[in-house]
């Protein structure tokens, strides 16, 4: 049984992220939302594209009104208006000004804005009573970006803001890695889908559902397989079929040490690398991963607490690796404060679902107020975080330190 740490390594040094030349897709801009930059991009365009105003006011010469006072104020022609996307018609010459508003363009000859609120305007003359800074309120060109640099690094997830970086580079299509592909299926003899009438002995699958929806929060295709009995030529059937069409197989169930535990003499039988069958964690404990030459196996526990644990524990950080993230695709721990009473057997390490609250300016975790036992499901409801207690801590006391992983 492996710890914790050394699993996650195990998982994290077996992934192959998608390759730069094959995995790759142009789409639209608009399509682009939570994909990941598969390669740098470069603008030929400066940004600022030239000389602009930061303000409202007139463009003018520094050594025109660096003299100016309130009680001797600098008086200029006002000789041109010049507003956004229109292009400046005369050059500023000694004793002049041009009206300007905020994202217009430079007139040739000035190098300074003087904001309206320390003027006054009188027919064409413009009184200036304060001395700007030299270029106050000039955005030059270049300032924000030079053309020919890297714009964006490849690797990165598209967002609101990169993908407005790419609109204003004139960007219609962007270059991405494919979505990663993960098939899902459920094993066990008691399980029904959600619109099935229950009969004794039964329960509804949560797991495909909960798995899928993470899977696709992550930014990955999801392929359902269904539930499966607890049968090991059907279960061969379709493992040997997730693995030929996806690039990560999660299966919830059969892996445990029952008679009706299938699934690692499966994997075995079709010449997958086992790398480990449990984990030293609580929920979550009853953990296979295994290796095909282009695909990685998850077999978690069918508990759907255990699942949805070591879901968020190793098969998040695996699906951002594998996707072509280069960077943040690591699980994310915050140590804060505990509101609760933590306890734990010591002998694993321990998951504890509860919230973060935000508390004068200081990051609380409240643990969630049902039953914590790892059959709970009903506790993980808006849960956003889960508090971790390491192996040989068996107590955390109100008020003491806790290292808790992010949900979202």
């Amino acid at each position: 049984m492996l710890s914790v740490r050394d699993a996650e390594a195990t998982i994290l040094n077996s992934i192959q992220p998608l390759d730069h030349q094959q995995d790759l897709e142009f789409i639209d801009l608009l399509m682009a939302n939570n994909r990941i930059l598969a390669t740098p991009v470069i603008s030929s365009l400066d940004f600022p594209h030239w000389h602009n105003s930061a303000m409202d006011g007139y463009a003018v010469r520094y050594a025109d009104v660096q003299q100016a006072r309130a009680n001797k104020p600098v008086v200029l022609e006002v000789v041109e208006e010049i507003t956004a996307g229109y292009q400046p018609q005369v050059t500023i010459k000694p004793g002049q000004a041009a009206r300007i508003f905020t994202g217009a363009m430079m007139p040739a000859g000035a190098d300074t804005v003087v904001m309206q609120e320390k003027t006054h305007l009188q027919e064409n003359r413009v009184f200036v009573f304060l001395a700007p800074q030299p270029q106050e309120f000039v955005r030059h060109k270049g300032d924000f970006y030079q053309a020919g640099s890297e714009l964006l690094p490849a690797g990165i997830n598209l967002t609101a803001s990169e993908i407005a970086v790419l609109a204003a580079a004139q960007r219609e299509q962007v270059c991405v890695f494919r979505r990663p592909r993960v098939a899902i299926f459920s094993s066990g003899n008691e399980l029904v889908m959600p619109e099935e009438m229950l009969k004794p002995g039964q329960i509804a699958d949560s797991n495909q559902y909960a798995l899928a929806t993470l899977v696709r929060e992550l930014g990955a295709e999801v392929l359902l397989l269904g539930i499966i009995k607890d049968d090991p030529k059907a279960l061969e059937e379709i493992i040997d079929y997730a693995i030929a069409n996806a690039d990560i197989v999660l299966s919830t169930g059969g892996v445990s040490v029952g008679d009706y535990d299938y699934i690692d003499k499966i994997l075995a039988s079709l010449g997958a690398k086992i790398h480990f069958r449990a984990v030293q964690m609580r929920p979550g404990k009853p953990l296979t991963f295994a290796t095909f030459p282009n695909s990685l196996y998850f077999g978690l526990p069918g508990n759907p607490v255990s699942a949805l644990v070591t879901c968020w524990r190793f098969v998040q950080p695996t699906i951002k690796k594998l996707a072509g993230l280069a960077k943040g695709w690591e699980t994310t721990f915050l140590k804060v404060k505990s509101h609760s009473e933590l306890k734990s057997n010591g002998k694993m390490e321990t998951y504890i679902g509860g919230k973060l609250h935000l508390v004068n300016g200081v990051y609380q975790f409240h643990k969630a107020l049902g039953n914590d036992s790892s059959g709970n499901l009903i506790n993980l409801a808006q849960t956003n975080a889960l508090a971790v207690l390491p192996v040989g801590k068996t107590f955390v006391y109100p008020g003491e330190e806790v290292f808790v992983l992010l949900l979202s």
